[in-house]
C-alpha cells in the first residue's frame, strides 16, 4: 500500500514558440503577410507588445494556437472526475482499470485524515480491505472490468492531458483559486509553474479571477481577496 499527496506533473510538449505562433496568429488577421512570413519575423520585442494587446481588449481565440501536453501521475480518480469536467479544448488519455490489473493500487490520502492518526489508520485499513476483496474477486474469475467497481475515488490513476492555452487560462481561473478542491489546485499551481517557464508572456496573468481580472466570481463563498463581480469596489479586501 502506497499514500501519495502531491501530484507529479511533467510537461511533455508543446507548441514551437508558443508566444510568437500567438501573436503571429492573431496578426495575420490584419495583415497581407501570411501566417509563416510574420512568425519569422515578429521580434520578442514585437510579440510581447502584441499579446499585451491582445490580454488588454481580452481577444483570447488567439491562444488556442498554442497547446501544451502534461504527464500526470499519482492523482486520485476523484481528481480526474473533476479534470474531465473540463471539455473546450481539452484532450486526456487515462490508465485503464479494465486493462490494467489494480490488485495493489496506491491511493491518495486527504491531508484532513493524515494527519488525524485514528481516522488515518481507519482509511488504510479500508484501502487494504478493498484491495483484498478486489483480489479475491479476480481469483474467483470475476473480470477486472467488474471487479474494478469496487475501486474507491482514493485510488490513484495517471493521465496525459493536453489544453491549448485559452483552455489553461480558464482552468487556472477556476482551479488555482483558494476554494478550488485541495487536490485538483494542487494540480493546477503545478501545470500554471511549468506553462510560466515556458510562455511567461502567455500566462503572465494565468490565476484566479481576483488575480487575472481583480475581480471575485465567487459570491458569498469569496475570500475577500478582491471585490465581487457587481459589488461597491471598496467591498473587497486583500488582507
Amino acid at each position: 500500500m502506497t499514500e501519495k499527496a502531491v501530484p507529479k506533473v511533467r510537461l511533455l510538449t508543446y507548441t514551437p514558440e508558443p508566444e510568437k505562433t500567438v501573436a503571429a496568429a492573431a496578426r495575420l488577421c490584419y495583415s497581407e503577410q501570411s501566417a509563416g512570413e510574420l512568425l519569422r519575423e515578429f521580434s520578442d520585442e514585437q510579440a510581447e507588445r502584441f499579446l499585451g494587446k491582445l490580454v488588454s481588449i481580452g481577444h483570447y481565440s488567439p491562444f488556442e494556437h498554442a497547446s501544451f501536453t502534461f504527464a500526470v501521475d499519482g492523482v486520485s480518480r476523484a481528481l480526474s472526475h473533476q479534470l474531465v469536467r473540463h471539455r473546450a479544448g481539452v484532450s486526456f488519455s487515462q490508465k485503464s482499470q479494465r486493462y490494467v490489473k489494480e490488485s495493489q493500487f496506491e491511493y491518495i490520502k486527504p491531508g484532513s485524515l493524515a494527519k488525524n492518526p485514528a481516522l488515518s489508520e481507519e482509511f488504510d485499513g479500508l484501502m487494504a480491505l478493498l484491495q483484498e476483496k478486489y483480489r479475491d474477486w479476480l481469483s474467483a474469475g470475476v473480470p477486472a472490468e467488474d471487479a474494478r467497481y469496487i475501486l474507491p475515488n482514493a485510488a490513484a490513476t495517471n493521465l496525459v492531458v493536453t489544453m491549448n492555452a485559452r483552455s489553461l487560462l480558464h482552468f487556472f481561473s477556476l482551479r488555482c483559486c483558494v476554494r478550488a478542491q485541495w487536490e485538483i489546485r494542487a494540480l493546477a499551481c503545478a501545470m500554471r509553474r511549468l506553462v510560466k517557464e515556458v510562455a511567461p508572456l502567455l500566462f503572465a496573468k494565468a490565476g484566479p479571477s481576483c488575480v487575472s481580472r481583480g475581480i471575485c466570481f465567487e459570491g458569498a463563498m469569496s475570500c475577500g481577496a478582491a471585490p465581487l463581480l457587481g459589488a461597491p469596489e471598496e467591498g473587497g479586501s486583500h488582507e
